[in-house]
């Protein structure tokens, strides 16, 4: 897989000022927008955002016109390093690979819990993330089927509604978030 193959990556290519100074800024606004929309859900305030990234309102506006187009860019900004993630683990053992990349999984769905209401199923942001997400997980999940350490009679697509509902739960701690998560993997594993 390379970076290209996603188009999510796409999405983010193409957003990203050349211009080094303005990438940083960029780059400032998408971090502090992430962390805001974590903490403060949609509704987050684009004058926090802006101060946080340490710019002005007018930096925020002019890379992101619209509240719409920064959630969109978080969003194909946070499936980007969840693929890009995805390329990093191939190699470990079919296993490991894939319960670390449903672990960043899990930390990615924060984000997308707090900026999901604001994007349509069916905008071509949601729907090219979407098919990002199957491109960079599937591999992994396939691996593990072959190598007899995932079931074969689920998809990929069970697993990640499975693991995006459990991550939209309210827990008392992350320790509780994955400790259940760990139980669930359980029954994705196949017997040996």
């Amino acid at each position: 897989m390379t970076a290209d193959t996603f188009p999510a990556s796409e999405i983010v290519a193409s957003q990203r000022p050349h211009r080094r100074d303005a990438a940083r800024n960029y780059d400032a606004l998408l971090a502090a927008a992430r962390e805001a929309f974590a903490e403060n859900g949609a509704d987050a305030s684009l004058e926090d955002i802006a101060r946080r990234a340490g710019v002005g309102i007018a930096t925020l506006y002019r890379n992101f016109p619209t509240r719409r187009h920064l959630f969109e860019s978080v969003y194909a900004d946070e499936v980007n390093d969840l693929c890009r993630f995805a390329r990093e683990v191939a190699d470990r053992e079919p296993w490991e690979a894939l319960t670390s990349w449903l672990g960043r999984f899990v930390d990615y769905t924060v984000t997308k819990r707090a900026i999901r209401e604001a994007l349509n199923d069916e905008s071509d942001v949601f729907l090219a993330c979407r098919d990002s997400m199957f491109q960079a997980g599937g591999p992994l999940f396939e691996r593990a089927q072959k190598s007899g350490d995932a079931r074969t009679d689920i998809s990929v697509d069970d697993l990640l509604r499975m693991v995006a509902g459990i991550s939209a739960t309210k827990f008392l701690d992350d320790a509780q978030r994955d400790r259940i998560l760990s139980v669930a993997l359980d029954g994705v594993r196949a017997a040996r």
